[in-house]
This record gives structure tokens, sequence and C-alpha cells, in this order.
């Protein structure tokens, strides 16, 4: 509830009196432990947010905007932060994003994109021994116990929540071998800054740019991470045709060093990997946490794991991605059939009537 210490906070912040004009909008965005409100007076807007200390990554937020400000990537400004208080004032970027574009011109979808992709290329260029680590604390760089805890994620809030599917221990023993494997060669790539959840929602569109958003959970990793997060986004469907076309473009500006062909493949594998935490995400923020509408994107994330996989050579992943979404097949057309038989029962009870 926007009252108490916020509205004091906000009026601080934004220089309005006790008794001057103020409005607050509550913003209803994404899945962490953060309230949003846009908060306005005399024609001025700013974002307020409060975070809890459940992820403790939000509390690095402002630290992030503010660095990634000063090496000429375009975020929300910081106005003020009060860590005891745990609020943030920021600029208002606005409500349209680059999920907005999912169903307009490709054209001007692929130049948002590719200013995107060119915009996130700053990031991941930025020399690791640059970074003030000291001054800016980030969280666990991904590695054997960050991959390990994704596809944990996805095997307990996906497979086995979402899909009701339990795996034997051979056939669980065999697919831990296989991520295993996909996180020892990503953890072999080379390192860089990765935004972490680099996908349509977190882009939003700024006049003739794009500006990013909720990267607090910055840190090491591979750059196809932050590439599978945007091309293989479950929000939002490309064509293959159009994720192969953007790829390129990225390698054109960023000429990674693992050559392309390599790069090409090292991106299908990371894209997998992101799935598998997307799903996990969706998993359980919409059976857990009661946010139902993150499990309608879950067709989406799931189709693209089906492909990620396949293409690169998962096929561990793959088999039980597609036993997923047989499942998920065969338990909507079992509801479609109650659901038919419902209507017929009701009909009959009517004409009884």
């Amino acid at each position: 509830m926007f009252k108490g210490e916020l509205e004091a906070y906000a009026r601080e912040a934004m220089g309005i009196g006790k008794k001057g004009a103020m409005h607050a909008e509550p913003i209803l965005r994404g899945g962490s432990d953060r309230e949003f409100f846009r908060v306005s007076s005399g024609g001025y807007t700013v974002i307020l947010m409060q975070y809890g200390t459940v992820r403790p990554e939000n509390a690095l937020y402002a630290g992030i905007a503010k660095f990634l400000s000063r090496i000429g990537i375009a975020v929300p400004r910081i106005f003020r932060h009060d860590p005891e208080r745990r609020i943030v004032v920021m600029e208002d970027l606005g409500d349209r994003d680059l999920y907005a574009l999912r169903n307009d011109d490709p054209e001007l979808r692929g130049r948002y994109y590719r200013i995107a992709l060119r915009e996130i290329s700053r990031l991941h260029s930025f020399p690791l021994e640059d970074f003030p680590e000291a001054k800016i604390p980030l969280m666990e760089g991904f590695g054997p116990a960050l991959y390990r805890w994704e596809r944990d994620y996805f095997r307990e809030r996906f497979v086995r929540d979402v899909c009701g599917i339990s795996l034997s221990p051979g056939d669980g023993d065999i697919l831990e071998k296989e991520l295993d494997g996909l996180a020892e060669r990503l953890s072999r790539s080379a390192p860089c800054l990765v935004h972490r959840d680099f996908q349509s929602q977190n882009i939003m569109l700024v006049r003739n740019g794009v500006s990013l958003i909720d990267f607090q959970g910055m840190r090491r990793g591979t750059a196809c991470y932050d590439l599978g997060s945007l091309l293989y986004d479950p929000y939002v469907s490309l064509a293959n045709e159009d994720k192969i076309a953007l790829l390129g473009f990225y390698c054109d500006t960023v000429r990674p060093p693992e050559g392309s062909d390599e790069f090409r493949s090292l991106f299908f594998k990371a894209s997998a990997q992101r799935l598998m935490q997307a799903l996990g995400a969706f998993g359980y923020l919409g059976l857990a946490m009661g946010k139902k509408q993150f499990l309608r994107h879950i067709p989406g994330g799931l189709a693209g794991l089906i492909d990620a996989s396949g293409r690169a050579g998962l096929l561990r992943l793959q088999a039980v991605a597609l036993r997923c979404r047989e499942g998920m097949d065969a338990e909507r057309l079992r509801k479609d059939e109650d659901e038919k038989l419902r209507r017929c029962g009701d009909r009959g009870l009517k004409d009884r009537s």
C-alpha cells in the first residue's frame, strides 16, 4: 500500500509539501519481491520501487544502474535510494516495451531488436578486469553450482509440479549426466558481464532507442545466456530465420572469440539452459505463488526448449520436454472433453425443466 512511509519518502524525493497534490498508481509487474508505483505531481512522474528481503539481488539495483549508465548503457536514472528502508526512486520510462511489438510490423520489430542487441553488446564487451567489484557487489557468477540450481529448479518446479512427471532413477541419472556436461561446456566459455534476464519485457522503448531494466541479477557468465533469453523468449515467438539473422547481427557487432560456428553452437546450448530456468520459474510463480498469469507462457517456453535442445544435441533433455508437452496436450484434451460433457449435462437438465 502506498501510504505512510512510502508517501512521505516520495514527497521528499519529489520536493512536494505535505499538502501538495500527488497521485500514486500501483504497477503490477514481474514475479520478484518488489512493489512498483507510478507517482505523479504537476505533470512530473517517477517510479518508486520498494523491495523486500527475500531476493538479495534487489538491493543491488541502484548501484548496478549507476554503473551501467556510466559505461554508456541506457537504463533509468536513479534519483534516490534508501537501502535502510529498501526504497528506490527512479526515472519513469513509460509502459511500452519490446514485448508490445510482438504483433507489429516485422521490419519495425527487427529494428528494435537490433538496437537492443547493440545495447547489450556494450555490456558483454566491457573488460571484466575494469569492473569495480569492491564498490559494486554482484550476485554469484554462472558456474557449475548455479547451472545445477537452474536444472534442479526445472526438474522440480516444472517437470514434477507442472507436468506431473517423476523420472525413474535411471532416466534421471542419464539426464543429469547430459546436463552436467552442458554446464561444464557453458562454464568453459569466455566470461563477460551478463544481464541474466534479457527478455522483451525488460527492454523498454524510449523515443527511437531502448532502455534496459530489471538488471539486478547482473553477474559474470556467457553472453549466449543473454542472447538465448531474448531470441528464445517464451513471451515472444520469433521465426527461426529471424533468430539466426539476429544472432548473426550480434556476431558482426561483437566478433565473439569462439568463432561464429562455435558461438552458434554455444548459443543453442545456453538457450536450452536459460529455458530450463524460465520454465522452472513459471511453474514456481504460477503454482506455488498463485500468479497464474505466468502459466500461459509455458507453451512458448516449452516449444523453445524442444527446439533449442534438439539443435544443441541435448537429446535426453529434448525427450523430457517432449514428454511434458504430450502430457500437457493430453490433459488439455481431457479438460475439453469434461467441459463438453458438462455442457451436455447442463443442456439436458435445462430441457427436462
